[in-house]
């Protein structure tokens, strides 16, 4: 786990930038306490942990890429909140998914341009189709592949889309600006995913990038990192 200090930031993507979504907008200010994220996106080896101590039911498929170092994938919502349940009860506690507010906070690590490490898509800063990796497209690439950002976090945009919180809503009009997970009057049938994957576009590869899926889907290209507060 890796601390994340307090801090305040603008969330959201701007109209200047072309790959940006209306439901990206209006950036709004938002002051997000100090917390934990994991350094890495969970992988097949913490989740296979889970599976033989009783605390996880569905084996996900590796679908041949491997297991261990590789992140997880082919886990719903769902899915990720019994593992924190399961992690909570063997551990000293406190986790749970990240709130949207604070992973676009944790993935920005204090920038502003359109990833945390510039504007453009460069050549082998991440793994999506099209990021110049050897794993373009075509599976998931293990842990630790990419430099981190400012904050040390690994992969917090491509490889696989991770699950947060939060309810999807349309627009981030009335969202909270206390960091908070936002799931009062939205859509609770979709929760939000970010970051992008292996097999998205660059359009996805932002750092204010942002998309719904149905909280029980499995795929391929969906996993989760854990956080927690910040002790005192």
């Amino acid at each position: 786990m890796v601390r994340i200090p307090q801090g305040e930031f603008a969330m959201g993507s701007p109209p200047r930038d072309f790959d940006s979504s209306q439901y990206e907008r209006p950036v709004h200010r938002v002051h997000v306490k100090a917390f934990e994220i994991g350094k890495y996106a969970v992988t097949f080896e913490q989740w296979d942990a889970c599976i033989q101590d009783g605390g996880c039911t569905h084996r996900p498929l590796d679908h041949g890429w491997g297991r261990e170092r590789r992140p997880v994938v082919d886990v719903s919502w769902e899915d990720a909140q019994q593992y924190v349940r399961w992690l909570n009860a063997t551990t000293t506690g406190g986790f749970r998914l990240p709130t949207e507010a604070e992973w676009e906070y944790a993935a920005r690590a204090g920038t502003v341009s359109v990833r945390y490490w510039g504007d453009g898509i460069d050549r082998d800063r991440a793994n999506c189709d099209g990021c110049g990796s050897i794993w373009d497209n075509l599976q998931t690439a293990p842990r630790g592949s990419f430099a981190a950002n400012a904050f040390g976090l690994y992969d917090m945009l491509g490889n696989v889309w991770q699950w947060v919180d939060d309810c999807w809503h349309d627009s981030y009009a009335l969202a909270p600006r206390d960091g908070r997970s936002w799931t009062g009057n939205g859509n609770c049938k979709a929760r939000v995913a970010r970051g992008g994957s292996w097999n998205y576009t660059r359009r996805f590869i932002r750092s204010a990038g942002r998309d719904r899926f149905d909280p029980a889907l499995r795929f391929y290209d969906l996993g989760f990192r854990v956080a927690r507060d910040a002790p005192r």
